[in-house]
């Protein structure tokens, strides 16, 4: 471990504080394997006949606000406090900024987990705490934004647009544990996906998967269409606000579609199989390849609903984990990496054992969505799907626990190049 000038060895929490994407990733990561694994046994002792245990929240909302506002804000967070700066050529993001948020977001989960059997204040005190981390983020990316001159910011406006997507689905998600009015719950749930996650990770792959392509691709034309951009988060954000009750759910199809289209096109101009000579650069391409596939599943089932008018929903939640797990996860995975090795001075390139995790992970996206496309063509696939839902936790939560061996001990040690950050 390097030394300080005294020649004594610096602490752990001294390179945290090197560089944002450290603690947001390393916080992440816990959160990451604490969540699954929460989720993972609940599956189990619901598919084992007890019945699960009893949590103040139901399972399937506190599931979702753990992965949606509770895992994907430390990688989105860490991630951005990295490329802002870049992108506009301003000022870096200081460390009592994305310490204190980084402290007020973990110690939130914290009290989150505790309050799911103590009680609801605690849990309330959890998501308010969350809910200042992000607030302190949000305050921190702006103050770049806003001060950054003469600068592109359409990738940045986008980014930050979904993250007050993001803040609004937490406080919507307060306001229904104090007041049990199930519309704040139900906008929470539509905001953390189409206002807050897929508009910010749209921004992301817009921006630089093109990018990282044009670097190791010989012979490659950036191809990066704005109006592509701005239709795709405009359709996210009519899927949404189509999805709130009252509101028409069988028509999001007229969204989806053209959103699955223009996805679709993107990952075959971007490259998509030429990316797989170079692996590092594949799982960026793999995740995004999910997308037009999320969005097409959507449309379908939207379509299917406005056929019967409103009578039949098939499917069940397969759309929203193609898109879950197989975009937003993947892409914070193969970001994750990206960030993690560059920023620590190893060389851009993905060994075969992290290779072969991601490919393994592609099975989680597999087990979760497979079984309720099936049952919607063959009914009597049905009884089999709880089995495979816990086969797609499984997967999620050895994978990424794999990877997170490999990679988290790196946020804590100094680069390896002797560099700072």
């Amino acid at each position: 471990m390097k030394s300080s000038e005294s020649g004594h060895p610096l602490p752990f929490w001294h390179y945290l504080s090197t560089a944002p994407h450290r603690p947001m990733f390393l916080a992440g990561t816990l959160q990451g394997v604490l969540t699954l694994a929460w989720w993972v046994f609940d599956l189990a002792t619901r598919s084992g006949g007890t019945g699960g245990l009893t949590w103040l929240v139901p399972p399937a909302w506190a599931h979702a606000f753990l992965m949606v506002y509770g895992f994907f804000p430390f990688f989105i967070f860490g991630f951005l406090f990295t490329t802002f700066p870049n992108w506009m050529n301003g000022e870096k993001i200081k460390p009592r900024y994305f310490i204190s948020s980084c402290l007020l977001m973990a110690t939130g989960n914290a009290l989150f987990y505790a309050g799911l059997v103590t009680g609801k204040t605690i849990l309330a005190t959890g998501v308010i705490l969350l809910l200042a981390g992000f607030s302190v983020g949000i305050f921190a990316l702006l103050r770049v934004l806003l001060q950054a001159e003469k600068q592109d910011k359409r990738h940045p406006i986008a980014s930050a647009g979904g993250l007050l997507g993001g803040w609004l689905g937490i406080f919507s998600y307060l306001l229904w544990l104090l007041s049990d009015d199930s519309m704040h719950r139900e906008f929470s749930r539509a905001a953390g996906i189409w206002f807050f996650i897929l508009p910010i990770i749209l921004a992301v792959s817009h921006r630089m998967i093109p990018f990282f392509s044009s670097r190791v691709l010989e012979n490659y034309a950036v191809v990066r269409p704005y109006w592509i951009l701005w239709l795709m988060i405009a359709c996210s954000a009519g899927h949404g606000i189509l999805q709130l009750p009252g509101t028409g759910s069988s028509y999001t199809w007229l969204l989806d579609f053209p959103l699955a289209m223009s996805a679709a096109y993107l990952s075959f101009t971007w490259g998509l199989l030429r990316s797989f000579r170079i692996h590092l650069l594949a799982v960026l391409h793999i995740a995004f390849a999910w997308l037009p596939i999320g969005m097409l599943l959507h449309g379908s089932q939207s379509l299917v609903l406005f056929m019967s008018g409103g009578m039949s929903w098939i499917m069940g939640l397969a759309p929203l984990h193609a898109l879950g797990i197989g975009y937003f996860a993947g892409m914070v995975l193969g970001m994750a990496s990206r960030v993690t090795l560059g920023h620590s001075g190893r060389p851009l390139a993905m060994d075969e054992v992290t290779w072969k995790i991601f490919l393994a992970f592609q099975l989680a996206t597999l087990f979760r969505v497979l079984p309720d496309v099936l049952a919607a063509i063959f009914p009597q696939v049905a009884p089999l799907a709880p089995g495979l839902y816990l086969l797609a936790g499984l997967a999620w939560l050895i994978c990424f626990t794999l990877w997170a061996f490999r990679f988290a001990p790196i946020y804590w040690r100094p680069r390896i190049d002797g560099k700072p950050g």
